[in-house]
């Protein structure tokens, strides 16, 4: 049984094993690679890549970073100044947008330099809608979008004295205002354009910047403007939203209910939320004038109520006006987008008047002189005249007193 295993051990090779021993051979035969050629050709090309390399670290280090495209329509900006887009001015409102009016008030309110840029309603925002800003070669478009950027950005919060529960309310308010009471006034302009037009004493010329004739621009504007003067005042979306489903009645005792819920929150403090406006005050105020600074002649029922039943916020509003518009019967009066900044030509003028008045006061104390002169030898003249008569006088008594003798 040994010898058997032994035979099956040592026995003939297997052809496979032949093969590998005779590869093994084979390979001991075979001389090394020359692997020298191969070493010093990587090392040239490593050389050669870190010297690209340093090269286009150097080319970036030496070109200036990349800048953005400006795509603003006002290029020839200041830094940090705001320019507004917004409708032009009415005698009767500063705005017959209440979000533009919105973001002027909030401007002004924070004391942030700022520029209304008067394009005539040519342009929109990429949103297409009014109002937006520029701000060094950016665009920012919606009210409060624009509002909490530049807060931001200017470090400006209205809102800092509040508690949390005062800010949620305030939250609650503004969303009232402006997703509610803002229809109920759509829903008035939208059923009556030509008492809009009489109502906010509207040129349409001024407007515009055209020379067609107000009668024809008037007539356009019912037709077309009037469908989609602003966005919001077009009476499809003011159907889609629900306020178009109602009667104006209805619309307008829905409006009142909104201002007699203000008229309560506000009670007999100056602001909201007590002696200083916050973001409430802002939003309140320029969605009120819409309503009050409507012409006296043009019919409104929500102008009427809040003049009888909420004399608490036409104050709120006037005093809206004083803090943040002290310019305010200027801008209706002149229709300037900007009285709020200097006019160094208007200083040019002043000093050109300053000059003639001097030579005219001047000229006049020169008159005044001659005059003078001219007086005092007439009277001189008259002195010597009566003198002369009197001395005749005394020549004649003289005579007649001889020949009495």
């Amino acid at each position: 049984m040994t010898m058997a295993t032994e035979t099956e051990n040592t026995g003939p090779e297997s052809k496979e094993i032949k093969d590998v021993k005779e590869m093994k051979e084979a390979l001991k035969d075979e001389s090394p690679p020359d692997n020298k050629q191969e070493e010093k050709d990587a090392a040239k090309k490593e050389e050669a890549e870190k010297k690209e390399e340093a090269a286009d670290q150097a080319a970036t280090a030496a070109s200036p970073a990349p800048t953005k495209a400006i795509s603003v329509h006002k290029t020839n900006f200041e830094k940090d100044v705001v320019y507004l887009y917004q409708f032009p001015r009415t005698p009767v409102l500063l705005s017959i947008s209440q979000y533009c009016l919105k973001v002027e008030t909030w401007l002004r309110l924070n004391g942030i330099k700022y520029e209304n840029v008067d394009h005539k309603v040519k342009f929109r925002s990429k949103k297409g809608g009014l109002p937006f800003v520029e701000l060094n070669g950016e665009e920012i478009a919606d009210s409060t979008i624009i509002l909490r950027d530049l807060s931001q950005k200017f470090g400006k919060d209205l809102d800092v004295g509040l508690t949390a529960e005062q800010r949620s309310v305030s939250h609650a308010m503004i969303s009232m205002i402006e997703n509610h009471l803002v229809w109920v006034v759509m829903y008035w302009r939208t059923k009556n354009v030509d008492q809009v037009l009489k109502g906010y004493k509207v040129n349409l010329q001024h407007v515009l910047g055209t020379r067609i004739p107000n009668g024809i621009l008037n007539f356009f504007f019912k037709i077309t403007f009037g469908r989609r003067w602003d966005l919001l005042q077009s009476a499809k979306k003011v159907k889609a939203q629900g306020m178009g489903l109602h009667t104006p009645e209805e619309v307008s005792q829905l409006g009142c209910a909104d201002l007699k819920v203000l008229s309560d929150m506000l009670a007999d403090k100056p602001f909201f939320f007590g002696d200083d406006p916050t973001t409430l005050d802002v939003v309140a105020f320029a969605n009120l004038a819409q309503i009050l600074y409507i012409d006296k002649d043009t019919s409104y029922s929500l102008r009427d109520y809040m003049q009888e039943n909420c004399p608490n916020l036409v104050g709120h509003c006037s005093r809206m006006k004083e803090r943040c518009f002290p310019d305010w019967d200027e801008i209706c009066s002149t229709l300037d987008m900007n009285t709020h900044l200097p006019k160094p030509e208007k200083q040019e003028e002043k000093e050109g008047k300053e000059e003639p008045k001097e030579s005219k006061e001047s000229k006049e104390s020169k008159e005044s002189k001659e005059e003078k002169e001219c007086d005092k030898e007439k009277a001189d003249k008259e002195e010597k005249e009566m003198e002369k008569e009197k001395d005749k006088e005394l020549d004649e008594n003289k005579e007649k007193e001889k020949e009495g003798k």
